[in-house]
């Protein structure tokens, strides 16, 4: 999966210099979160576009591509989580189960008309991390995009970006915290890599953080 034509698309955090982030934490965040249990990561809300749209493009594939990275950003974001486990106060709801959840209950394509604590219910946890990528590309050659298919990715600055992470109470929805970073792109090889370079820079901020 991750190895497919998303990979063009995954910023590289930190690595543009007028790459900016914010940090908002709620005065109520300490106090909430040493309750919390169990978390559950929502697929990420992503948006791709282009600066001059490429030849042959497809509406419908770029919504494809979309919902695939969403899925993959989910994923990778879970396993990063999964493999730093002993680092964090909590525990992080698989996200197989988060997404048959979410499916059963008719809201897989429908988190954007659903309040936080309606999600959390459903999915049975004490808060949910979600997110979301949008990124414009520049670059749009065909000839290029299939030379990084292929060849697993190049360098060069191809974009824009934004990511945000956030985190929502599950009893009342409310905003607890929220991670904001601006960048200029860097193609990177996966899903993986842009999940890493992102918990870099929450570093400590990170509200579970033992």
């Amino acid at each position: 999966m991750k190895r497919t034509l998303l990979t063009l698309l995954i910023l590289g955090l930190g690595i543009g210099a007028n790459a900016q982030k914010q940090i908002f934490e709620s005065p109520k965040l300490a106090s909430e979160i040493k309750n919390h249990k169990v978390v559950a990561i929502l697929p990420f809300n992503t948006k791709i576009t282009y600066k001059k749209q490429p030849k042959g493009f497809s509406a419908e594939a770029n919504r494809d591509q979309e919902k695939t990275m969403s899925k993959s950003i989910q994923s990778s974001m879970y396993t990063f989580l999964l493999r730093k486990g002993k680092d964090y106060s909590v525990e992080f709801q698989d996200v197989d189960k988060t997404n048959i959840l979410l499916k059963k209950a008719g809201l897989a394509d429908k988190l954007d008309e659903t309040t936080k604590d309606e999600i959390a219910k459903i999915l049975g946890v004490d808060a949910v991390l979600g997110g979301d990528f949008e990124t414009e590309q520049t670059k749009s050659e065909a000839g290029a995009i299939a030379s990084a298919v292929l060849f697993g990715g190049f360098g060069g600055k191809t974009g824009t970006g934004t990511l945000t992470l956030t985190l929502n109470n599950g009893a009342a929805g409310d905003l607890l915290w929220r991670f904001f970073k601006t960048m200029d792109a860097n193609i990177t090889s996966s899903t993986d890599d842009l999940v890493e370079q992102m918990m870099r820079k929450v570093s400590r901020n990170f509200p579970y953080v033992k």
